[in-house]
């Protein structure tokens, strides 16, 4: 079985807040002291991969797209015990939106070919929007299964329990197919010693739109027109009184005032 994972590099989730700033001009944010990961949920994927690998065999491809991609970051999933990287890396490719990042990941996945499964997770911590795997499949003309937390795979069909509000579902697809994978999958293990000596052999592959045939501008559909922090403000006003009970009463009226109670 042959596993594409397509990842992210994306700003520390964990970083506080004062590590990074808005570039209002050019509406990104930009980190001070943080360095970046790969997406928390990409990881997740990543997991589910090698959990299929070990169950059948194949390979596993990363795909990571970007600009100023720091190979230490990128090549962790290697270091967990994927096979190869290719790295979507030029400036062209952060001036998209979801869709054009899905075509541009869609054409790389053409050019790669020989794949079973096509795994990403099921959002990116720095956008939250969640549609990047699903658009990958719509425009590979795939099935796709989302939210999932466990997959099994026998002769050549897949049967996955996604996520729902009350529990799970259990679908069965055919191969070849889009999976968004969950943090219900399980935590996602830790590279070895031996996975991060073996990674750092391995030298990824570099592909410019060109090399994909893409107009890196061509399938822009939104336009981000605004990116800010939220300013959050906060008061205190004490209940006096003169005994413990006076204060008491004076805070169950401001309570009943403000509608709290």
């Amino acid at each position: 079985m042959n596993i594409i994972v397509c990842v992210k590099q994306v700003i520390d989730p964990e970083a506080p807040p004062a590590s990074f700033k808005i570039d209002t001009e050019h509406n990104k944010a930009d980190m001070h002291g943080a360095p970046p990961v790969i997406d928390p949920y990409g990881e997740y994927a990543v997991e589910a991969a090698l959990r299929l690998k070990e169950a059948n065999g194949g390979t596993i491809t990363i795909m990571v797209m970007g600009v100023n991609l720091l190979r230490e970051v990128v090549k962790k999933p290697l270091a967990m015990g994927a096979d190869e990287l290719i790295l979507l890396e030029d400036e062209a490719f952060t001036k998209g939106d979801g869709w054009s990042t899905a075509q541009a990941l869609a054409l790389a996945i053409k050019k790669k070919g020989d794949y079973d499964l096509i795994l990403c997770g099921r959002e990116a911590s720095d956008t939250n929007a969640g549609q990047t795997g699903l658009a990958i499949a719509e425009i590979l003309g795939l099935s796709c299964i989302n939210l999932a937390r466990k997959i099994e795979v026998a002769d050549s069909t897949l049967k996955v329990e996604r996520v729902n509000l009350s529990g799970y579902d259990v679908i069965e697809s055919s191969l070849p197919a889009v999976i968004t994978i969950s943090n219900e999958v399980g935590e996602p293990r830790y590279p070895t010693i031996k996975g991060i000596m073996a990674a750092k052999k391995i030298e990824p592959v570099i592909w410019k739109p060109n090399d994909i045939g893409l107009d890196a501008h061509a399938s822009v559909k939104t336009k981000l027109h605004r990116l800010f922090q939220p300013v959050h403000e906060g008061k205190c006003e004490f209940a006096e009184g003169d005994t413990e009970e006076e204060m008491a009463v004076n805070l169950a009226n401001k309570l009943r005032e403000s509608k709290t109670i």
